[in-house]
């Protein structure tokens, strides 16, 4: 190697998965640990990293453009949060009562709240509001160690509204350093003037809004909430095929709630993932096994909303073989949270994973959940240099101290974008705002 952009230097662990393609079952434990590292980027990309004894010996005389030392601390891939609805305008912080009073999630949907109370404040912000409140979150996940994150729409739930959102994340994707993967989801609920007319609502989003969205190049995925009293299997089977037809690949919120076939839809149209999956049966999760679709688990919703029961991840891994990823569904309701730290904790707690499988399961599965798994979410040459860099000896250290912020520092593309807990801004972000 004749030059590096960038040496990092005095890691006191690195850790990762590797390979490419999700890590299945037992495989998800399987990591690979180094100490006393050194990770070298050239353009970006990963260029060299192993032992630092090895590095002196093969690398020595190598131009180095800048070196930093890490200090003794622990580095990562880049974690990967594969669902969250970033865009949105309002907060619903009234409902606590409600819901720590009992009221179920989908009574409060059903009186006008829920998902159709943010409908109103996202319909009534403008572009600029809801650049500026989706920033502040971004920034949260990067301080987070969070490099790639998928934001969903569907809380314009109209042509206009839907479209709105999905130009903001398009925006964030190209200031932010931050890569933001979009989705977008107008059945996430029927929308008040649609009420008692679901089958209308649901041409509308055939017929207007997804022709729309693939025409802008607005979304890679489309997602539909599969789930008692908003769509059934029927009409999330129609509208996610006629998303398939226009380029858009397939995700589905299965089995949140209700058993309601989900999981089962998933494996049949082939879905990239299947997402909540707390009520999934013990065909849904075959059906996601036989199809390679990834479960995307959720424990910070189960954890909010106060629910006895979680995803059964240990199913998942153990007796179906299935690649789990995680994420934070940061949304304004049933889980306003950034923190996918937080999530690391609760998948540690409440989904029984170890240390390994929790960091596989935010890094390269999560990576794959979003059809990136040959660029991101493993610490390997060629691969993007996606990094983060936390105050914490090992990884299990981060499920195990709970309750703060571990990151030091996140690289991004082979740049510093967070350093000594701040973030260090690029020009496209001084240029934006």
């Amino acid at each position: 190697m004749e030059r590096m952009d960038l040496l990092l230097t005095g890691i006191g662990r690195l850790v990762t998965p590797q390979g490419n393609k999700p890590r299945c079952g037992e495989s998800m434990k399987e990591v690979c640990e180094i100490k006393d590292a050194v990770i070298a980027i050239n353009q970006g990309k990963i260029a060299w990293f192993g032992p630092a004894n090895v590095f002196q010996d093969q690398l020595a005389g190598s131009e180095v453009a800048v070196t930093l030392d890490i200090g003794g601390r622990l580095v990562t891939p880049g974690l990967v949060d594969p669902h969250t609805h970033l865009v949105h305008g309002g907060s619903r912080e009234h409902e606590l009562a409600l819901k720590r009073s009992g009221v179920p999630y989908l009574d409060i949907l059903a009186q006008g709240g829920g998902i159709l109370h943010t409908v109103r404040s996202t319909r009534a912000a403008s572009e600029q509001e809801l650049y500026e409140k989706a920033r502040r979150s971004l920034n949260e996940m990067l301080l987070n160690g969070v490099t790639t994150v998928e934001a969903k729409s569907g809380y314009g739930l109209s042509l206009e509204a839907e479209l709105k959102q999905l130009r903001v994340a398009k925006r964030l994707d190209a200031s932010h350093a931050v890569d933001v993967v979009s989705t977008f989801m107008g059945a996430h609920a029927v929308p008040e003037e649609y009420k008692g007319r679901r089958e209308a609502f649901v041409d509308a989003i055939v017929g207007d809004m997804l022709p729309k969205v693939a025409e802008e190049g607005l979304a890679e995925f489309c997602d539909v909430f599969c789930e008692d009293g908003v769509f059934s299997v029927e009409e999330s089977r129609r509208i996610l095929t006629a998303a398939q037809r226009l380029g858009l690949r397939a995700k589905i919120h299965a089995d949140e709630i209700v058993p309601l076939g989900g999981a089962e839809l998933a494996g049949e149209v082939g879905a990239i993932s299947a997402e909540h999956l707390l009520a999934a049966t013990d065909k849904g999760l075959a059906a996601l096994a036989e199809s390679g679709v990834i479960p995307v688990l959720l424990p910070g919703t189960s954890f909010n909303l106060g629910l006895a029961k979680h995803a059964r991840a240990r199913d998942m891994i153990d007796r179906y073989g299935l690649p789990v990823a995680l994420s934070t569904d940061y949304n304004p309701g049933s889980c306003p949270t950034e923190s996918i730290q937080l999530i690391m904790m609760l998948a540690s707690l409440h989904l029984k994973m170890t240390p390994e499988e929790i960091l596989t399961a935010c890094t390269i599965n999560a990576a794959n959940a979003l059809g990136r798994g040959d660029d991101i979410g493993s610490i390997e040459v060629g691969k993007r240099a996606d990094l983060a860099i936390f105050d914490a000896p090992n990884i299990a250290y981060l499920p195990y101290h709970f309750g703060i912020n571990h990151t030091y520092g996140v690289i991004k593309n082979g740049k510093p974008a967070v350093w000594n807990r701040q973030i260090v801004a690029t020009p496209e972000e001084e240029e934006a705002l």
